[in-house]
């Protein structure tokens, strides 16, 4: 029962729920907001007898709106018919209106047609305003374009191409997208391209005409730039030495020429100011116009092609400097082709250096360092060969101070140049061997005008004069009255002053080499020393052995030499006060004068030697002896007394030698004289001698034994002169006494009185 209960329950919640159903889609096919697909469909879903259920509920919902119309018009009937009732009544009223109506339209629409007309016209200007507008808004657009554009041209036109560029780059991205659909935009559009390698090729051709330029101006720069650093060094040289100058002097006399060196200080930097001022303008920026250069860089790196721009910058560069390092063929014959070369590499390096200061990566330190590397290799070999052609001294020093000026302006840019001075350590040497062969024709022209006698001075004033050229110092010649004569010739003073004359010109390669004073001591003292050993020595000993240079001479030269040797340290004395090196340093270098003027009065005294015995060879060529003569003629031969005399008088010049000079050289002689009358009686030629020509022979060898014993030298110790004939004496007394026993008896005996008579001379004039 409460299954079966359920069931109804359930049923007929189902027939209330399906009569809902109709009612809401009654409801909505009223309403018309929903379709009525969907709400018809919602009638039909799975509803048996659905269709007929509905209708006749749509059948009682149209009868229920039936009644409810016909309530309502029988409710509004009377209103309706009292409506109609009203309106007949306003018919007449109505047609009268309608006749006013259409005659106020009538009158309106005449008056109206003028108003028509100027509206009309308000239009038509109202449409042509907004037409001008529209006109105007479009030209406010298109008008910076064309500005721009303008700017462009203007800009191109003044060779401004850098702006231009930044010009092209604004239209592009700024001011043509506004105004892309007109066709003059497009137009250019095309024309931009162009124009931007227009750009490139000017400036490329601007660039050439720069290269070309600074190529043709790079003496000039360089000329500059090395005067400037020359004025700059001269200046500070100057500086230096005022701030040292009058150190140490008196107060009052300090005062004064202090005054004075500053107003000559005032003056000199006054007149150097105005010279700095005149030359400030002749700088690299104003021998040289740089912008192409600037412009060029700034064109290809604003169109993106900088790397091929510095590329084509550096290649061409190279290829000036090769041609810039390349020297004329006689650039070694005078200083201004020196000069010329080193200026136009200086400036080649100085617009390198400006544009590595003012360019962003066009040129790098590296590169020009390797650049720099480069040219001072092929500049150290040209210098090498064409200073190897340079003979003249003062050409080799014109060529030291080129490169100094040279290396010092470059250093000043931040070059290594300690290259450059190493190589002038190599032309120094090649620069002594011009002084010592300049020096070497200076001494043969003092030799050769020498007159080799002792200086005479009349006065005082010409005694100084000769001591304020030579450091001559004589006690005993000081004591004597003028005139008087010195022991020396013209020739000393003379080559004492050459000496000095040569260290100052040595001094003069070393200033400015950037070297302590030691070393340019030691370097002035060995350039010294090659002149002295080598230049000076050498002059002496071809001046000893020229064939018209007498015993006087020779004997002069010895004197002369001895002079110079003791004048040695005050040479060395003189290179300490140039240099303030001390000679008590270790390391200061000794000069050889000594030695060298000893070897060359060394010489000297053997060439005296020398021709004194070929003298004695003349002598001895005269003599006429008559070898069969039965008696003698009680006198010495002519010849023999002539060159006695001629002894005599030559060792009475030998008086100012040194003692042992003169003592060895009369010794010398006399042993020639012996040896040389010993091989005339024992010539092979002679076959027979007489006893009467022995006895003449005799006699001269007695005027040479009293010529030894007169002591034609002072100096001899007891007999040692005569020894020199006694080996002749010896022999002659054998046979002009004839004691052959005795030979024969004390023959081997160290008390034999014919001690020096050797067996095959004797044996060989006894056959005679």
């Amino acid at each position: 029962m409460a299954r079966k209960s359920k069931s109804n329950l359930s049923e007929l919640y189902l027939e209330e729920n399906k009569d809902q159903i109709y009612e809401n889609a009654l409801a909505e096919i009223q309403s018309f907001e929903l379709p009525l697909g969907t709400t018809i469909r919602s009638v039909y879903d799975d509803q048996p007898n659905a269709h007929q259920k509905f209708m006749e509920k749509l059948d009682a919902c149209i009868r229920n709106h039936d009644r409810e119309i016909e309530k309502m018009c029988n409710f509004h009937h009377q209103g309706f018919v009292d409506a109609i009732t009203e309106l007949l009544k306003v018919r007449a009223d109505a047609e009268k209106l309608k006749v006013q109506v259409t005659d106020t339209n009538r009158r309106l629409q005449d008056a109206g047609k003028e108003v028509i007309a100027q509206t009309e016209e308000i239009i038509r200007c109202r449409v042509q305003q907004r037409n001008i507008t529209t006109v105007v808004e479009k030209l406010q657009l298109c008008l910076p374009v064309l500005e721009m554009y303008s700017k462009l041209k203007e800009q191109m036109s003044v060779k401004r191409y850098y702006s231009a560029l930044k010009t092209m780059e604004q239209l592009e991205n700024l001011y043509l997208p506004r105004v892309s659909q007109y066709r003059f935009c497009q137009i250019m559009m095309e024309n931009l391209p162009k124009l931007r390698e227009e750009i490139k090729e000017i400036s490329m051709s601007d660039l050439k005409d720069f290269l070309e330029s600074i190529r043709k101006h790079s003496d000039r720069i360089g000329e500059t730039a090395m005067k400037q650093a020359q004025q700059q060094k001269t200046f500070s040289s100057a500086l230096q030495k005022q701030n040292n100058v009058n150190y140490g002097r008196n107060m009052h006399l300090g005062r004064n020429r202090i005054l004075e060196s500053k107003n000559e200080i005032t003056l000199k930097r006054t007149f150097e100011d105005e010279d700095e001022h005149d030359e400030e303008v002749l700088t690299a920026q104003d021998l040289v116009d740089f912008s192409p250069v600037y412009r060029c860089l700034h064109i290809y790196s604003v169109l993106g092609d900088g790397e091929i721009f510095e590329n084509y910058y550096r290649k061409q560069r190279r290829k000036q400097a090769r041609l810039v390092l390349q020297p004329q063929s006689s650039m070694h014959e005078t200083v201004e082709g020196y000069r010329r070369y080193f200026s136009q590499i200086v400036g080649f390096f100085v617009v390198e250096d400006h544009i590595l200061h003012v360019t962003q990566g066009l040129v790098t330190r590296t590169y020009t360092d390797e650049l720099w590397n480069m040219a001072l290799s092929k500049i150290i070999a040209v210098l090498r060969t064409h200073s190897s052609y340079c003979s003249d001294p003062d050409l080799v020093l014109e060529l030291k101070n080129l490169i100094v000026v040279f290396a010092d302006t470059l250093q000043g840019y931040g070059f290594p140049v300690n290259r450059l001075f190493d190589l002038l350590f190599e032309i120094r040497d090649q620069y002594n061997e011009t002084l010592l062969k300049k020096w070497s024709g200076l001494f043969r022209d003092i030799f050769e005008a020498d007159n080799y006698s002792p200086i005479p001075v009349a006065n005082e004033e010409e005694y100084r004069i000769v001591i304020s050229k030579f450091p001559f110092q004589d006690p005993e010649l000081d004591k004597q009255s003028f005139p008087k004569k010195l022991p020396m010739s013209q020739s000393v003073p003379q080559i004492y002053m050459q000496v000095k004359e040569f260290i100052y010109a040595s001094l003069k390669f070393s200033e400015s080499l950037h070297r302590s004073s030691t070393e340019i001591d030691d370097m002035l003292r060995k350039s010294t020393n090659l002149l002295l050993t080598r230049t000076l020595s050498s002059c002496l000993q071809n001046l000893i052995k020229k064939p018209h240079i007498g015993l006087t001479e020779l004997v002069q030269i010895i004197i002369n030499t001895t002079h110079l040797e003791q004048a040695c340290k005050y040479l060395e004395d003189f290179i300490s006060n140039i240099t303030n090196i001390s000679q008590l340093t270790v390391h200061t270098a000794r000069l050889y004068g000594l030695s060298t003027f000893k070897d060359a009065r060394h010489a000297a005294e053997g060439e005296i030697y020398t021709k004194l015995n070929q003298k004695i060879d003349e002598f001895i060529q005269i003599a006429d002896y008559d070898w069969t003569m039965s008696e003698s003629d009680g006198r010495a031969s002519g010849y023999l007394m002539d060159l006695i005399n001629f002894l005599r008088s030559t060792f009475q010049v030998f008086t100012h030698l040194p003692g042992k000079v003169a003592q060895t050289a009369c010794m010398s002689a006399c042993q020639h004289l012996s040896m040389s009358l010993m091989q005339m009686l024992l010539d092979s030629e002679l076959k027979q001698i007489s006893m009467g020509a022995i006895q003449q022979f005799n006699l001269d060898v007695i005027q040479c034994e009293l010529f030894a014993s007169s002591e034609p030298v002072p100096g001899f110790q007891g007999d040692t002169l005569q020894l020199a004939f006694i080996d002749l004496r010896q022999l002659l007394d054998l046979f002009m006494v004839w004691d052959w026993s005795t030979y024969l008896a004390d023959y081997g005996q160290a008390t034999s009185k014919y001690l020096r008579v050797n067996p095959s001379t004797a044996l060989t004039l006894l056959e005679k």
